[in-house]
């Protein structure tokens, strides 16, 4: 058995642990590695190409790194056919007989299923390596234990639950939170709740989520919680821009209904298109909107288109507004 693998397999959602291990398989090919890197799209090449180019001599060095991304999940994918199936054949044959100087990686962004050809092979060679990176369950542990290990920080619970709740499971987006969050307190103190309610953007965002779903399950006290934490943190707001919010959220969730109704896909990418909005808020609204019927939709935006001709005429100041909003419909 060889002790360096001649290629490896790592495939899984967790894209920042794989990226770092291939950024470590970079940097061990020494200072001129990039003469003796290629990498590839596996949708736009074939494997003939990839083996001659892991199977070239390196130049003025003892190996050579090819970098596939996408090549199992595309020979290997439904409807491949044929040409699938022959490109399959060649890669799981050629793969145990990889010279020495080899480093081929097929890097793939889910997780490939147990019963792949070329997984399943590739379990049974000496000279191979597979790494399955699975998104953390718990988020919120993740980047508390990110913050120490990566950043030599320290973050409040409340802090790294704050950032898990609105990045919707993107593993990036949080890392990048987190290193603003970090250069932001400079080591200085702990991250604080307040800290991410400051930096990031979509925490108000996430409190309007929330508090439509309070609202949704008639839990009035919980909305009028997250209304009064929102007017606290932004001072210089009487309420109208809270109240702009909710109607857009509303106006959202509306739209939402009415395109699921017609046999829309619940995808984000494709909701995002249909309706204008961005893909973190899309991906969030089916949920919401699935526990609302069309009909009270339409009330409550009625409502709203009244309460915002009361404000704006002075009949009625916006905080007592947003509590008159929550009253009616909790008691729904």
């Amino acid at each position: 058995m060889r002790a360096t693998p001649q290629f490896y397999i790592l495939h899984g959602d967790d894209l920042i642990r794989r990226g770092e291990n291939l950024a470590r398989m970079r940097r061990s090919m020494g200072a001129d590695g990039e003469l003796n890197t290629s990498e590839f799209d596996g949708d736009a090449t074939t494997v003939p190409d990839v083996l001659a180019a892991v199977k070239s001599l390196p130049f003025l060095a003892d190996k050579r790194l090819v970098i596939v991304r996408g090549l199992i999940r595309h020979i290997t994918r439904k409807g491949a056919g044929q040409a699938g199936k022959k490109a399959t054949d060649r890669l799981i044959d050629e793969l145990p007989q990889l010279p020495d100087f080899a480093r081929l990686v097929l890097v793939e962004d889910d997780t490939l299923s147990a019963g792949n050809r070329v997984l399943k092979a590739a379990r049974t060679l000496p000279n191979g390596y597979i790494g399955e990176f699975k998104k953390p369950q718990n988020l919120t542990r993740w980047i508390m234990q990110r913050a120490q290990d990566e950043y030599d920080a320290e973050i409040a619970p409340r802090a790294a639950k704050a950032i898990a709740d609105v990045v919707n499971g993107d593993l990036l987006l949080a890392d990048n939170e987190l290193f603003k969050l970090v250069a932001y307190v400079d080591g200085e103190r702990a991250i604080s709740e307040d800290d991410v309610a400051a930096l990031t953007p979509y925490v108000a965002e996430a409190n309007i989520f929330e508090m439509v779903d309070s609202l949704a399950s008639g839990n009035g006290k919980r909305a009028l919680e997250l209304i009064q934490q929102s007017l606290h943190d932004n001072p210089r707001d009487p309420g109208f821009g809270l109240f702009g919010m909710i109607v857009r959220q509303f106006r959202l969730v509306a739209m939402t209904r009415d395109y699921l109704d017609q046999g829309g896909p619940a995808q984000a990418e494709a909701l995002a298109k249909a309706i204008g909005a961005h893909r973190f808020t899309a991906s969030k609204l089916p949920a919401q909107a699935r526990r609302f019927h069309a009909q009270q939709l339409d009330a409550i935006l009625k409502r709203l288109q009244r309460y915002d001709q009361d404000m704006k005429t002075g009949r009625i100041e916006p905080r007592l507004a947003l509590d008159l909003l929550v009253t009616s419909l909790a008691d729904k």
